[in-house]
């Protein structure tokens, strides 16, 4: 153990070793997502050189909340090992005040000798202000290791900060055939248990579970988290609503006061179906009409975003689905196909809309590719 009045070993610039501490940090952040908003979910690891190599002495990651962030949990757990140490950091510390001190204080007085940051906050409020106070004071940064990765994980809070919205995925379950539904409507059971885990696992990494009314007059969904250990981990469920057709006997409804449930309505919904669900537990909140006479998509969003939203899951069917990209709103896709075809003529998914998006490589691209079982996950990322 070296005293404080020895030089602590100093750990080497290698782009492997920090390619590797910073996919920890990442991976770290990357647990949270869901929990955290307003803020996002930054991982933190603190790595200090010794006589048989690299050791991490601190891990943190923000808290549920938001409060506290990843770096000052990482550098509580080093303590004294801090002092000379290497932080790994998947956003840039904080600078500012809020309800607590600046991150970038923090790793100051803790003594950290190099700051190796994945990408600069686009928040007003940091903006390159964190790495600068680091470098004022004395410390090494580096920033830009994993960035892109870094950015994906990140992309929910960059949307907010930067487009006033939050990020929005869509997930779609579709036959081996390409159909969603039945023409008549009728739910179909597409996909078996190991993908709905899966799904559900996605739920879990959401601040919000997005569908409309028709989901919920024609499936009465619970969209909870229903694995288990994590069910504490439901989002906020959002029914896009314009005249409050939500009946109060849906399930949404009736576990309100124990799921958050808001409704996003129109201007002109009924007062008194808004005064009979905000009895009930649901948050009711209005926007304006758009050209198709539902709540006009941009407008909710907005309104999500100013509530702290910033990952939205989105599993309101192919109608939705077309709607969001066609108001050029729709950020990330999961498309998960099923091994049984229907048979016959139903309603496909994806829409025309969401379908040349796809196909259209200046606007999506093809991110991961994998198997739950018998059903295939394909998953597109927008291109910015």
């Amino acid at each position: 153990m070296h005293s404080v009045l020895e030089p602590p070993p100093v750990l080497p610039h290698d782009p492997a070793l920090d390619a590797r501490f910073m996919r920890d940090a990442l991976a770290l952040g990357a647990r949270h997502l869901g929990l955290t908003w307003p803020n996002p979910s930054v991982g933190a690891v603190i790595v200090r050189q010794s006589a048989s190599g690299p050791v991490i002495v601190g891990r943190g990651v923000t808290q549920p909340g938001g409060r506290p962030h990843g770096e000052p949990m990482a550098i509580a757990m080093a303590g004294e090992a801090a002092r000379g140490a290497t932080l790994y950091v998947g956003l840039e510390p904080c600078s500012h005040f809020g309800r607590t001190p600046p991150c970038a204080d923090a790793i100051i007085a803790a003594g950290l000798a190099r700051v190796v940051s994945a990408i600069e906050d686009p928040d007003a409020r940091v903006a390159g202000r964190g790495h600068a106070r680091l470098r004022e004071a004395g410390i090494a940064v580096d920033v830009g290791v994993l960035a892109d990765e870094a950015r994906r994980s990140h992309r929910g809070h960059i949307m907010r900060v930067t487009r006033r919205r939050p990020a929005v995925t869509v997930k779609l379950a579709r036959t081996a055939d390409g159909y969603a539904a039945r023409l008549s409507g009728e739910r179909l059971l597409i996909t078996g248990a190991a993908a709905n885990a899966r799904v559900h696992l996605m739920r879990a990494h959401a601040d919000a579970i997005l569908v409309g009314v028709g989901t919920v007059l024609a499936d009465d969904p619970q969209l909870t988290v229903r694995l288990p250990g994590l069910e504490h981990r439901s989002p906020v469920r959002v029914v896009l609503d314009s005249a409050l057709r939500t009946p109060l006997t849906a399930r949404l409804v009736a576990t309100a006061r124990e799921v958050p449930t808001w409704i996003v309505a129109a201007e002109t919904a009924p007062v008194d179906a808004e005064r009979a669900l905000v009895a009930a537990g649901v948050e009711v909140m209005r926007v304006g009409l758009g050209d198709d006479g539902r709540p006009h998509l941009r407008a909710a969003l907005e309104v999500l975003a100013e509530r702290g939203m910033t990952r939205i899951f989105c599993e309101g069917g192919p109608a939705l689905a077309e709607a969001l990209t066609e108001a050029d709103l729709t950020d990330d896709v999961v498309l998960v196909t099923g091994s049984v075809p229907l048979g016959a003529m139903g309603v496909p998914a994806p829409g025309p809309v969401l379908s040349l998006a796809l196909a259209d490589a200046r606007r999506f691209l093809p991110a991961t590719r994998f198997l739950a079982e018998n059903d295939l996950f394909q998953c597109f990322e927008r291109v910015f």
